[in-house]
């Protein structure tokens, strides 16, 4: 099961948060909880999940916004892609300060790609694909099964990440789409961490990748 919810970063913009669960043990993972942790806090208990891990795609403060929160009401494990550091330690790099707001995340696991993320059930598992480019820790999370790709702000419907912010790279991210967004089959849907979905197909057409 692969639940959608949109949260309001206050004020500010929307985010798409994930949960991603699996249907028969209702284990697994939310993925980029930016804002609303008592409202995702209530999905879990409404729907009888158990959440393993909160999985970050990269540190922005629209991505990790409820992480704390959520780390101390389920006691669980954060984890985010290498690099992360720079941006839960400083509230400039993640853009929290920007917006009158301090996230700082003091408790997170370091992925270093390659890796296999696994619940209870072996089989429920997700890849972890480095991914620089919009930041420097922006980790893509992937199920081969399922196929499906939360790709954070890497690749959008039409469009691609900012490069402009902390630790931006218009060349890396160009080199993640290219080689490793658009290796992935054609049909992989694409869930990004705003607006939405996409496939690899969709997105290879267009002409500026071209």
């Amino acid at each position: 099961m692969i639940l959608p919810v949109e949260v309001d970063i206050s004020d500010v913009m929307q985010e798409n948060a994930y949960f991603y669960v699996d249907d028969e043990t209702r284990h697994g993972f939310l993925i980029d909880p930016g804002a609303q942790p008592d409202e995702l806090l209530k999905i879990i208990d409404e729907r009888g999940f158990t959440i393993e891990k909160i999985l970050i795609t990269h540190g922005h403060y629209d991505h990790i916004g409820a992480v704390n929160e959520l780390q101390r009401a389920l006691q669980i494990p954060a984890c985010m892609g290498r690099g992360g550091a720079f941006y839960t330690e400083d509230t400039a790099n993640n853009g929290s300060k920007f917006f009158e707001r301090e996230i700082i995340l003091d408790d997170v696991t370091i992925l270093n790609g390659g890796e296999i993320v696994l619940t209870a059930k072996p089989a429920f598992k997700l890849a972890v694909i480095v991914a620089p480019g919009h930041t420097l820790d922006s980790t893509i999370y992937y199920s081969a099964s399922d196929g499906v790709a939360f790709v954070g702000d890497t690749i959008f419907f039409g469009g691609h990440g900012r490069t402009d912010l902390a630790g931006g790279s218009e060349r890396d991210l160009s080199d993640t789409i290219r080689n490793k967004v658009f290796a992935l089959p054609d049909e992989t849907r694409l869930l990004c961490g705003h607006g939405s979905p996409t496939t690899v197909a969709v997105e290879k057409s267009r002409s500026w990748y071209r």
